[in-house]
């Protein structure tokens, strides 16, 4: 493991058009699993121990640049404003490089699965002696991608697909893009880097004759393909999308949770569940939320921003909203939609109902068809419901309102006034029955309908 000791910085090249993309957005922008491709990259680069991070923009991206300060508080900014190559784009972080940082790692923003782990190996590499360390990987088809050509355990180069011999053109351990620099040669070797090449550009590859020309040994580090998988469209954010998907599940379920179909379910970066949880296929888990130990959550539910309490049930076809809070043992059934709601412990919201900026108390019940009416088109107001109340099916609970405690709200109510602990609210229109008029009526219409026929 890398001496704790040792000073990182971590330069992100996040200047890429991304044209290919077709899209507004730029492209580091673009989200898996609920997060961007470059805030994966410095989530990274933060569990690696990097003390300090520039992220290199294009000019007039100040989207991208308010994204690296919010994913890594206290990144630097630079920008390139001519794009002249990847060497050309390291130096537009010159001054945070002089600042003499021991290790330099050079990342992209568009490989955003790279590991954790591989970073720390990369360090682990110049704290050892390397003045260089590339990263590479296996490739099941190598066509096209530059080559890390290896002697005797060091690299001697990085030759580019079109430029390689046929023998080297049969080494499949390819470039996957992201090097480490001994931070104390870092900037004079950046400096040295020619531009004497058809398109007049200043590439990081040449770094690696130049420092072996110093007497510097180089390394070449492997990680699995997946792991450096760049994504320049939309075909390629599908595949990494699923790639970290399947790392996503596979780490949940060695953590005690039971995926009944893993390929189905679909996790946000940050979800944390407790041991013992279920998950039912077809289930969607946007960002911020948590599943405590031994919840269940059916089939073809959403969840986002919301908290899941031990033993606690959810679903089938539910959707939790930020600010959903679900007590001990609390049940959200079927077509039930929570949003900015806490769900006491024991409480039961079955079927077909809306709950929204609410606080339900304890073993209270919530019958089929209830909302909560907190909109009036201009604010949200709240409804309050005591423990072990119990409001009818089909009733509308128009906000601000409480409900006490062991209140008990009559089917098809619309409450609009406080119901006091222990009371009986009606609130509908009195029932009136009409012998035989319902035979009259039929009578009356089939008459009409085929007076309009003929």
């Amino acid at each position: 493991m890398v001496a704790e000791a040792r000073r990182c910085l971590a330069v992100v090249l996040a200047a890429g058009e991304g044209t290919r993309m077709r899209s507004a957005t730029p492209k580091v922008l673009h989200r898996l699993a609920g997060r961007s491709m470059l805030a994966h990259v410095l989530a990274a680069v933060a569990e690696a121990s990097a003390e300090a991070v520039v992220v290199v923009v294009g000019p007039g991206r100040d989207d991208v640049a308010a994204e690296a300060r919010r994913a890594f508080p206290g990144a630097e900014v630079a920008v390139q404003a001519e794009r002249l190559g990847t060497a050309h784009a390291v130096l537009a972080a010159r001054d945070a490089i002089a600042r003499g940082y021991d290790d330099v790692l050079v990342l992209f923003a568009d490989v955003p699965l790279i590991a954790p782990g591989t970073l720390a190996a990369m360090r682990d590499g110049l704290a050892e002696g390397a003045g260089l360390v590339a990263l590479g990987f296996s490739a099941a088809d190598p066509t096209g991608y530059g080559r890390l050509l290896t002697r005797d355990g060091a690299l001697v180069a990085i030759r580019e697909h079109k430029d390689a011999s046929a023998e080297e053109r049969a080494v499949t351990l390819c470039f996957a893009g992201p090097m480490a620099f001994d931070g104390a040669t870092a900037l004079d070797l950046l400096g040295r880097i020619g531009c004497d090449n058809a398109q007049g550009e200043f590439y990081l590859t040449e770094a690696v004759e130049l420092t072996r020309a110093d007497g510097r040994r180089c390394l070449a580090l492997s990680c699995p393909e997946r792991d450096a998988m760049g994504v320049n469209d939309r075909v390629q954010l599908a595949a990494a999308e699923a790639a970290f998907q399947a790392r996503l599940r596979l780490a949940a379920m060695r953590a005690g949770v039971t995926l009944q179909a893993p390929d189905t379910v679909f996790l946000s970066h940050d979800t944390a569940f407790g041991r013992d949880v279920t998950v039912e296929p077809h289930v969607v888990f946007g960002p911020g939320v948590s599943v405590a130990e031994g919840a269940v959550i059916h089939a073809f539910s959403h969840l986002e921003g919301a908290r899941v309490g031990p033993q606690a049930n959810v679903g089938p076809h539910a959707r939790l909203r930020p600010g959903a809070v679900l007590g001990q043992g609390a049940k959200v059934g079927n077509f039930v939609e929570v949003k900015s709601a806490d769900i006491g412990a024991g409480a039961k919201v079955s079927h077909l109902s809306y709950i929204g900026d609410a606080s339900i108390g304890a073993d209270a019940n919530i019958g089929a068809g209830t909302i909560t009416c907190n909109y009036d088109g201009y604010g949200k107001f709240h409804t309050a419901i005591g423990a072990g109340a119990f409001i009818g099916s089909n009733s509308a609970l128009v906000a601000p309102v409480s409900i006490g405690r062991n209140a008990y709200v009559a089917s098809g109510s619309t409450v609009t006034e406080d119901v006091p602990e222990d009371a009986l609210a009606i609130g509908r229109a009195r029932q009136t029955t009409k012998a035989g008029r319902g035979a009259a009526l039929r009578a009356a219409r089939a008459a009409a309908k085929a007076a309009r026929q003929g």
